[in-house]
């Protein structure tokens, strides 16, 4: 019998279907980071903002330490960004359509010239991410990369990324110009699952890492000569960056950052400059990750869950030479994004992980101390929760996921 990751105090969760509505959607030699991902000072953060559109409040269970508003409705969101220097907020929607809302007034506003996308189980419009270096107060002229399923030949898909420019013609309508796509997984492969396709830029500006899922596939994961089931560091035109750890094998294994993982939902640097991924498990095991390069994180070797059929999958316990998860749980929370919060509006929070959970229905507080770390609190939502970003203000905007999908915000209450 699979020990639990937490406590059976913790809230019960139940368990998603294979196709990821619910629970989806030992130490290897590691090679030094390159100069490249060295921590850099964090920047100094916007203005505190004169205002924010005030929202319909929201009926919240238990005793929450904020209250919530709802700003909108959207069509089964997926990612959410803001544009540096800006109050403005880009919602992805898996069928191929993006919204963007002013903060301050409640604008909606829609998004033309995007992609077509292979739109069907966890399929469709992906991430959205912006330079962070390009803060701005005009949201125009600014770079913008895009994450999305690509069907291929026969009943193949994968995932690919995406950079274009933005060009915002009024208060309500931007473009995305001259998109071109800039990476793709290899192969494509059959099946609707495990897409993952996560942004992150690294502290100093300089690379692009993105998360590349095992599509449901499994053994991509352990395999060095594809880039299913990997973390992968790029330059910020898609090609493999220099001093990657298995660049020498040529192709794209130049790509690889790090290996052996199923589905990463969350890709994000703390305030250290060190990276994290958050991924989903099988029928348990749902785990963060401290990401180092070369590591291989162990999947589907092993992991601290079964697999869907009951089969059971050695614990990560029984093979230390993978790297082991800094946190798990079992039963899943069915992550659907975190952030590491660091913010004022919530000071006692600063550096946790906040985590939107899917099956869970919660938005889960986690604590880091050095490479672990320890659940704090669950704090339980009436709907599913897909996404998560911190505004400039230090607020909380969280997204709930399904076909109308509130955008909440949460302040101290």
């Amino acid at each position: 019998m699979r020990i639990p990751f937490l406590t059976a105090s913790l809230l019960p969760v139940a368990l998603c279907s294979a196709s990821c509505g619910g629970a989806e959607s030992g130490n290897s030699s590691s090679t030094p980071a390159p100069a490249g991902i060295a921590p850099s000072p964090t920047p100094s953060p916007s203005p505190t903002p004169a205002g924010y559109a005030t929202g319909q409040p929201v009926t919240l269970q238990g005793n929450a330490p904020f209250q919530a508003a709802s700003l909108g409705q959207f069509a089964e969101p997926w990612a959410l960004a803001l544009a540096p220097g800006t109050r403005t907020l880009f919602v992805t929607e898996r069928a191929g359509t993006m919204k963007f809302v002013d903060l301050g007034t409640g604008r909606v506003g829609d998004v033309s010239g995007l992609p077509q996308v292979a739109y069907g189980g966890q399929g469709g419009l992906g991430d959205v991410a912006f330079l962070p270096a390009q803060s701005s107060a005009t949201l125009g002229g600014r770079t913008i990369y895009l994450t999305w399923a690509e069907a291929g030949d026969g009943d193949t898909r994968g995932a690919v990324l995406g950079r274009g420019t933005l060009s915002c013609a009024s208060e309500t309508a931007c473009r995305v110009e001259n998109l071109q796509v800039i990476w793709r997984q290899q192969p494509k492969v059959t099946g609707e699952g495990h897409y993952s396709h996560r942004i992150a830029f690294s502290p100093d500006g300089q690379h692009l890492f993105l998360a590349s899922g095992d599509r449901q596939k499994k053994t991509p994961a352990q395999d060095l000569t594809v880039n299913l089931g990997k973390v992968l560091r790029l330059n910020l035109d898609g090609t493999p960056a220099a001093g990657n750890p298995f660049a020498d094998r040529g192709g794209v294994s130049r790509e690889i950052w790090s290996y052996g993982h199923r589905n990463i939902l969350g890709l994000h640097f703390d305030a250290q400059g060190r990276l994290w991924d958050l991924e989903h498990g099988p029928r348990g095991g749902d785990e963060l990750n401290l990401v180092s390069a070369g590591e291989n994180y162990g999947w589907p070797i092993v992991s601290d869950g079964d697999d869907y059929d009951g089969t059971p999958i050695p614990d990560h316990a029984t093979r230390p030479e993978f790297r082991a998860a800094a946190i798990g749980w079992n039963p899943v929370i069915a992550p659907g994004d975190f952030l590491f919060y660091r913010g004022a509006m919530f000071p006692q929070w600063q550096g946790q992980a906040l985590i939107p959970g899917l099956s869970s229905k919660a938005l889960v507080r986690v604590s880091i101390s050095g490479e672990s770390g320890r659940e704090e609190a669950r704090h339980p939502f009436p709907e599913r929760l897909r996404d998560i970003v911190e505004a400039p203000d230090g607020s909380l905007l969280m997204i709930e996921d399904g076909k109308d999908g509130r955008l909440l915000r949460l302040t101290p209450r």
